[in-house]
């Protein structure tokens, strides 16, 4: 343990007494800062089996090898989902306080839960994690990119390493809930790239792409596209939830 860390851990008391912890969510006593309730906790749904073998989409029943509808549809050119939650009531009201709500702490929470989801890094060709990007205007206008402050946590829990401006979006898309496949992709075209100083740190890498919620996919597969077209050897996805269709 470093000074950093002792340094913490003596402080925690001093915190504890002028921030007692509670549950970022319902506001109950917890033992110590950082953490959920038991009932919050209890009400955290986590991926499972039953899985899809393409991308871990939790099936209802399935023999071994099992490919959801969604990957016969259209057999995606990422190499895996790792998903820290489903996306619930819960989670969403994490991410809602994370994002929106200010709650920068949250981030440490968040990104536990994702990385024990995640292969330690071992060796020097560790995975590079790269944040899903943000257009500079909403950047400027929210202060942070939620995905790169998780992508960091993931860093500090010896997942990879992080390559904060490997992709950059050039151009700032609509809100993409209630659009159709197409209208999706549409919207999307063009709007995501990796940095040209970039590159070289991406060819050849095993790249985990991060982001606070997988929802349609759409956005996550311009960037796999964008990556891979980098030379990216391959591109994992990880989130903190994951929408499922029905």
């Amino acid at each position: 343990m470093g000074w950093g860390a002792d340094i913490t851990e003596g402080l925690r008391p001093v915190v504890d007494l002028l921030y007692p912890p509670r549950c970022p969510l319902c506001g109950s006593a917890l033992a110590r800062q950082g953490g959920l309730c038991a009932e919050c906790w209890g009400n955290i749904e986590v991926p499972g089996e039953p899985a899809c073998t393409s991308c871990s989409r939790p099936l209802d029943s399935a023999k071994a090898g099992a490919v959801c509808w969604v990957c016969q549809e259209t057999p995606p050119r990422h190499s895996g989902v790792m998903a820290a939650t489903l996306y619930s009531e819960t989670s969403r009201q994490l991410v809602l306080r994370f994002k929106h709500g200010g709650k920068l702490a949250l981030a440490e929470l968040m990104g536990t839960m994702m990385a024990s989801h995640i292969p330690d890094a071992l060796d020097a060709n560790s995975p590079v994690l790269v944040p899903v990007p943000l257009h500079r205007s909403r950047l400027w206008e929210r202060g942070f990119n939620q995905a790169a402050l998780l992508a960091e946590e993931l860093a500090r829990r010896g997942k990879g390493c992080v390559l904060i401006d490997a992709l950059v979006r050039r151009k700032r898309t609509p809100s993409l809930g209630g659009l159709g496949r197409h209208a999706r992709e549409k919207a999307l075209e063009g709007a995501i790239t990796a940095r040209s100083s970039r590159k070289a740190a991406i060819a050849g890498r095993d790249v985990i792409l991060v982001d606070d919620v997988l929802t349609s996919g759409a956005t996550s597969s311009a960037c796999v596209e964008a990556l891979l077209e980098a030379g990216a050897a391959s591109v994992r996805l990880a989130c903190f939830a994951r929408v499922v269709d029905q």
